[in-house]
């Protein structure tokens, strides 16, 4: 099989909103089993339609300015205080002007950030409710409050000072960070990552508005190939004639357990009259926590992955979601699948505990490992999407490879957790053959081993992707 670089080409991003994608842009499959058994929501049943699935509000929010509006645009930008981007405001930027988190056309005014806190959910102006559980908001500090005076616009720049966008019709209003995370993450306890890297010390206000981006935000670390836009996605899925769209979100390397679920999926949409599901493999691209492996080494073993032979490239596309990630379990669990269906993808696969975590303080997992996808079921503003829950894959001792947990037999099953996985590698051992593919596993391992042990022999952090 080829590799995936030669499966991914470099098409350079236009500087209008979505252009049209080659298909060489997609790759491979991991297929996913999933619990389609009587009741995936509990709201609805389970729909066989033509077509994508509708974005939110009913048309992807496209920010970008216009080729001809740009000297126009930059000229108005130098006369405008300035807000300098952290590398997390970026990824939100980026999130929003590719119409991810549609029908939102900018950072969260008051309105829309306690709709978000209290409801999770957004109501519009027709009176139908979007789903929208985490707030994607700019804080800033007293000094620049000071500095945008009565300015009704501001000029966003990146760390070097290159113009990124305008943020106009502003609105500036406290940030009530012990409120903010309270009910993001049902916890005020110390040690939440996001937190710590985005929130404890960002200024005492946030300020809203909607953003004119000047152009597509890229990153120039080699995988901007890999970002495909909401657009661009839905332009391929539609070149394929697919008929069904099922998402599968991961932060962490493949192994076989993820393709035997995602195989069991597709099987079980066919099998419910599809002709042509999709696989959406979206692994996560923004901000993660130290201990997790760096986007650039998951590329690099997903390419292993679909060089082994793991992966169908005739039914996945691959692509790289640009969110930074919360850790805040059932509620951020809610962002990822309302920000699928403005993809198009009308199925999405939850696991157990989906964007959970560690107790920051306790020896415990932060949230209960089922109430994601409870939570799922149940969530307002998602109710055109399909949940559908996965059996749960552990290693079959006897058979010698990944396969579905059997409660009559659980001495035959040993479950390798992540922690697991990272000790085995960190030590160059090997899993038991058939968890992951040999040379995905090589990846992994020589990952931990590009990290330089600290003078008291303890490998050190990584650095957040």
């Amino acid at each position: 099989m080829a590799s995936m670089a030669t499966l991914f080409v470099n098409t350079p991003y236009h500087s209008h909103s979505f252009p049209k994608p080659s298909s060489a842009h997609f790759a491979p499959v991991l297929k996913l089993s999933t619990h389609l058994g009587s009741k995936p929501r509990n709201r609805q049943r389970l729909r066989i339609s033509n077509g994508l699935i509708e974005p939110d509000g009913g048309k992807l929010a496209e920010l970008f300015v216009e080729e001809s509006k740009k000297g126009e645009t930059k000229k108005k930008a130098a006369a405008l205080p300035r807000i300098k981007l952290s590398r997390i405001d970026l990824q939100w930027v980026h999130v929003i002007s590719e119409g991810w988190s549609s029908p939102l056309r900018g950072f969260m005014r008051e309105s829309e950030f306690l709709q978000t806190l209290h409801f999770n959910s957004l109501r519009l102006d027709d009176g139908s409710v979007v789903n929208m559980s985490v707030p994607i908001v700019l804080a800033i500090d007293d000094a620049q409050k000071r500095r945008i005076g009565q300015s009704t616009r501001v000029a966003l720049v990146d760390s070097d000072d290159n113009l990124i966008a305008i943020l106009k019709d502003i609105e500036i209003f406290k940030h009530h960070k012990e409120e903010r995370i309270a009910r993001t993450w049902g916890t005020t306890a110390p040690g939440l990552p996001y937190v710590d890297q985005a929130i404890t010390n960002a200024g005492n206000w946030l300020i809203g508005g909607d953003l004119e981006v000047l152009e597509p935000i890229k990153y120039n670390d080699g995988l901007d190939r890999f970002r495909l836009s909401p657009a661009q996605l839905r332009d391929e899925f539609t070149k394929r004639n697919a008929d069904a769209v099922f998402a599968f979100q991961l932060r962490n390397p493949v192994h076989n357990g993820h393709a035997l679920l995602m195989t069991d999926t597709r099987r079980r949409l066919l099998e419910m009259g599809y002709k042509n599901p999709i696989l959406l493999l979206h692994p996560l691209g923004g901000y993660t926590k130290a201990d997790d492996v760096p986007l650039s080494w998951r590329m690099k073993q997903h390419e292993k992955v679909l060089e082994d032979g793991v992966l169908d490239p005739e039914t996945t596309v691959v692509s790289i979601f640009p969110s930074p990630m919360h850790y805040a379990g059932p509620t951020e669990v809610q962002w990822h699948a309302k920000a699928r269906i403005n993809a198009g993808a009308n199925f999405y696969i939850v696991g157990r505990d989906p964007a959970g975590m560690d107790h920051p303080t306790e020896k415990r997992d932060l949230y209960d490992a089922d109430h994601g996808k409870k939570v799922l079921s149940m969530a307002p503003g998602l109710e055109r999407l399909n949940i559908l829950p996965f059996k749960v894959a552990a290693y079959d001792k006897t058979q010698g490879k990944m396969a579905f947990f059997d409660p009559s037999r659980p001495q035959d099953f040993l479950f390798i957790s992540g922690t697991k996985m990272r000790t085995l590698a960190r030590n160059k051992e090997n899993p038991p053959e058939g968890f992951m593919c040999p040379n995905g596993w090589k990846v992994l391992v020589n990952y931990y081993d590009s990290l330089v042990p600290a003078d008291n022999d303890k490998v050190p952090e990584a650095v957040p992707a």
